[in-house]
């Protein structure tokens, strides 16, 4: 396998608007229209994660990507911004949000992942500042990792609860306190009775 040298990504770009230009389907969609398929293909995608199947992955991150761009030359032609200014966009967070790689040397980085991980947290704080504990958080997000997510920021579960979700809740605290993806816990042990 070769390194990358980013022609494949403008070749794609110049088939994306293409495709806008001539297609009529696609000329037709809207960010908005697109939205079930990049969820789909998002879910596929954890598909082919859980399988281990990496043929299968390496063909759906294809699909997420061409909705990344799908979206992007939409964008595009809207004025609104282009694959650059996304791209641009994340290099930057990057940048920023890792400074035990990008930042000045000096022995005070953290050194492990739990170090790293609260550092980006902190930097994603001061990037958008949240007043609650579900600022940001989309609540279309699946039930188990909204719930851990909330519970990762500092939420807590009742100490004694006293209904069904409570008691998911319960477990979805046990489960970020050991340091498991509740959804993903879920899912193997869902996959396991198939």
């Amino acid at each position: 396998m070769t390194p990358a040298s980013g022609e494949s990504l403008l070749e794609f770009l110049a088939v994306m608007r293409r495709l806008r230009a001539e297609c009529p389907w696609k000329r037709e969609q809207t960010h908005r229209s697109l939205a079930r398929y990049l969820l789909e293909e998002t879910h596929e995608t954890l598909e082919a994660i859980d399988t281990g199947d990496l043929e299968h992955l390496r063909e759906e991150l294809g699909d997420l990507l061409l909705q990344v761009y799908f979206h992007a030359v939409v964008a595009e032609e809207e004025g609104a911004f282009t694959i650059d200014d996304v791209a641009r966009g994340i290099t930057e967070k990057m940048y920023r949000r890792n400074p035990h790689v990008f930042g000045p040397p000096a022995g005070d980085h953290p050194q492990d992942a739990a170090a790293v991980n609260e550092v980006w947290q902190a930097i994603k704080q001061s990037d958008k500042p949240r007043t609650s504990l579900t600022d940001g958080l989309p609540e279309t997000l699946p039930a188990l990792l909204y719930a851990a997510k909330v519970l990762e920021r500092g939420g807590s579960a009742p100490e004694e609860p006293a209904d069904l979700g409570e008691r998911v809740l319960a477990l979805v605290q046990e489960a970020v306190d050991d340091g498991i993806d509740p959804e993903q816990a879920l899912r193997d042990a869902v996959r396991r009775l198939g």
